[in-house]
């Protein structure tokens, strides 16, 4: 079985890494739009879709970190907060 090299394609530039996930989103989206409308020849194409990949990569990394500091309030028979633990989010 071959080994799995890990390439510059496989980490998120800096600029991209800054955004927020909203900004990310926006521009995803907007990627999105031009791919679907059909007006962008081939070349330009692959370069949005490659930039598309990197902006859905960050929102997921984004989106997971933020699941994982959501935490549900653990309440007592009287309806009182006791606690709180991570959410089971999946």
């Amino acid at each position: 079985m071959a080994k799995q090299m890990k390439t510059d394609s496989d980490t998120i530039p800096g600029e991209v890494d800054a955004m927020s996930f909203e900004a990310a989103m926006a521009e995803l989206e907007a990627i999105v739009q031009n791919l679907e409308g059909g007006q962008v020849d081939l070349d330009a194409s692959i370069a949005l879709y490659s930039r598309g990949a990197l902006l859905k990569r960050h929102c997921e990394t984004k989106l997971n970190a933020a699941s994982e500091k959501v935490e549900k309030i653990v309440a007592d028979s009287a309806g009182n907060a006791q606690a709180t633990e991570p959410a089971d989010i999946q």
